[in-house]
């Protein structure tokens, strides 16, 4: 019985417009201050948001009540954001 012939693969090689498009400024490092704003950003919220229940919801503002939770959370979300950026 003869032998099937071995097909070799072509080397893929992507399109012009795929390789120009990664530039040199989207490869920069990120800078310094966005990890630790980011950490800072993460330590505010979380002591925010124990303040706000241990002090039985008086501090860190009364007249905002339950909004206090919206500004831990939201603290927290940026800090994601922000480290969504991080290279």
């Amino acid at each position: 019985m003869p032998k099937s012939q071995v097909r070799k693969k072509k080397v893929y090689t992507p399109p012009p417009d795929v390789r120009s498009s990664g530039t040199a400024k989207s490869n920069k490092p990120s800078p310094v201050w966005l990890p630790a704003t980011a950490v800072g950003l993460i330590l505010f919220g979380i002591a925010w948001l124990v303040v706000f229940y241990l002090s039985e919801q008086q501090y860190p503002v009364a007249s905002w009540k339950y909004w206090n939770l919206a500004v831990g959370f939201g603290a927290m979300v940026s800090s994601l954001g922000l480290l969504s950026r991080w290279r």
